[in-house]
């Protein structure tokens, strides 16, 4: 950019100095505190963002074969150990697990 025959780090230190002319010397390091702020405050949800993300394609979407691997499938979403349980002993603690939601 040539605007004015000034590049790269002029911008900057122009922009500095307007900064401290029009706040202060004694309101930057405010400013500069409330910038640092936003920027962690903006990669903490872009983390949180992208570990959902992740956890959502991990979930396994292919079509279930009968009811008992689906009530399987729902029961290990919950963190129930399936094994040893028949249906209706799956059904009623998934619905526990729902109730409590």
């Amino acid at each position: 950019m040539d605007y004015l025959f000034i590049e790269g780090i002029e911008w900057l230190i122009i922009i500095l100095l307007f900064l401290i002319l029009i706040v202060g010397g004694k309101g930057l390091p405010e400013i500069s505190r409330k910038i640092g702020k936003a920027v962690g405050e903006y990669q903490r949800t872009r983390k949180r963002l992208e570990q959902e993300f992740n956890r959502f394609n991990k979930i396994d979407i292919t079509p279930v074969s009968s009811e008992r691997e689906k009530l399987e499938r729902i029961a290990k979403a919950f963190n129930i150990d399936p094994t040893d349980k028949n249906d209706d002993e799956l059904r009623r603690l998934i619905q526990n697990r729902l109730d409590e939601i």
